[in-house]
């Protein structure tokens, strides 16, 4: 193993006796230890040899550290971390295969279970050769769109009074122009049907509305019309002047006049 765990307080509070050469050759037989992930051998000559140092020192640090078994020259601590780190090593490894087998698992239970049904809430059962209904989407109204008969019919029948031509034109110039999202719509019927009711009535259909009005609720009036009829003969006459008999008369009053003075 190329990592092992040291903790600077105990390994100070251990090694606080030392000499930093003897610190030193320490550290080198521990990394040993960790790397090679077994004990020394019980050679201190090899051992000194390996560590650049003398086989007193060895064989000193040895037997303060060290416990002399029949595989070689074992040390507690680092037993224990090299233990610790292949069971991590091995615990890591069996959930590894435990999510590569549950993989596996989910893979061929899929692909047996791919030809049965699918049920969706609500809805009747949806085999492998089938496909749920996808959302519908708007489109907008087509520049070279006619009025068909369909949307014919129902502006006459519903709205008599509109002018179905102009009615559809303006129509279609409203919605062609439309820009954005605004101009998208789902069912164009509908729309024009809301368009059709919605119209106002035309100003030519509210003037003969109001004059069937005054037909049928004001009664003719015969005395009213005769003194309407005098009234205008009247003034008629008024602005025509006096008449010529008037107007010798007058003259021949004027000419008295003179005569007398």
């Amino acid at each position: 193993m190329h990592y092992y765990r040291h903790h600077i307080g105990d390994f100070l509070k251990d090694t606080g006796h030392l000499s930093n050469d003897q610190m030193g050759i320490y550290l080198r037989m521990l990394w040993k230890y960790y790397l090679d992930e077994k004990p020394l051998h019980n050679d201190c000559e090899s051992i000194a040899f390996a560590m650049r140092s003398d086989e007193k020192t060895v064989h000193l640090i040895l037997r303060h550290f060290f416990v002399l078994q029949d595989d070689g020259w074992r040390h507690n601590r680092c037993d224990k971390e090299i233990a610790d780190f292949h069971g991590k090593k091995e615990k890591a490894a069996n959930s590894a295969n435990a999510r590569w087998s549950n993989a596996v698992s989910m893979r061929t239970h899929t692909e047996r279970n791919a030809d049965a049904p699918v049920f969706y809430a609500n809805q009747e059962p949806i085999t492998k050769n089938q496909e749920p209904l996808k959302k519908q989407r708007g489109s907008r109204l087509p520049q070279d769109f006619v009025l068909s008969k369909e949307w014919a019919d129902f502006c006459t029948q519903q709205r008599p009074d509109l002018n179905l031509q102009n009615t559809f034109d303006s129509f279609k110039d409203f919605w062609v122009a439309k820009a954005g999202s605004g101009g998208v719509k789902l069912d164009w019927l509908a729309t024009w049907r809301n368009w059709v009711r919605n119209q106002s009535v035309p100003k030519a259909s509210f003037a003969q509305m109001n004059a069937d009005i005054a037909r049928t609720t004001v009664p003719r009036n015969s005395s009213y019309e005769d003194t309407q009829r005098r009234l205008r003969e009247e003034a008629d006459r008024k602005c025509s002047g006096p008449s010529l008999e008037v107007l010798a008369k007058m003259a021949d009053l004027r000419r008295g006049a003179k005569e007398i003075t």
